[in-house]
């Protein structure tokens, strides 16, 4: 389903891998050189490949780091919310501004707290999580495809990425043809 004026996307990646990096600043750089070359880029297509959920642990969880990122956020919040009930008092504006830091962090620091007795020592450690792909491949269209890679070997020689080796020589892919009955 599309809606008009609007162009869809197809989510499965076409073309010809021009070039495979393994971070993807290199594969982002490479397609920052084409369009720094005048290549038009809306021909390209960075893909992820092999991708992995990694959670990094930052550190342990405790009652106290618990409520006190409770209190944090709390305040935090509080403090937008009294912002905004100040802009909109006709009285003291200081008085609504700390209204809501206090409130909000009272607030932070009870449900900081509940969470952390719900889990009941089952997640006692803080963590960022992130999808990571072990490789990115940058795709062009067939007929670009040629060009794009000159392009991307003189970014290479430069020294700036360091893509891997192309698995297969570029060919000029026909699509199957049905034989006539």
């Amino acid at each position: 389903m599309t809606t008009q004026g609007m162009p869809s996307m197809d989510p499965r990646p076409t073309g010809l891998t021009i070039g495979t990096y393994d971070t993807y600043r290199e594969a982002q750089r490479a397609v920052d050189y084409l369009s720094d070359e005048k290549f038009p880029v809306e021909h390209t297509t960075i893909v992820g490949n092999n991708l992995r959920q990694v959670e990094k642990i930052t550190g342990r969880l405790t009652w106290g780091r618990a409520l006190t990122a409770g209190l944090a956020s709390g305040a935090w919040f509080g403090l937008f919310v009294g912002l905004l009930l100040g802009l909109f008092t006709n009285g003291n504006w200081l008085a609504a501004l700390l209204t809501g830091v206090v409130l909000g962090a009272f607030f932070g620091l009870v449900f900081g707290g509940l969470g952390y007795a719900q889990s009941a020592g089952r997640r006692d450690f803080t963590s960022r999580t992130a999808v990571v792909a072990t490789t990115y491949d940058v795709l062009c269209d067939f007929k670009l495809a040629e060009e794009a890679r000159n392009h991307l070997a003189k970014l290479a020689l430069k020294g700036e990425v360091s893509p891997r080796v192309a698995e297969q020589p570029l060919q000029q892919q026909t699509p199957l043809q049905q034989p006539h009955d």
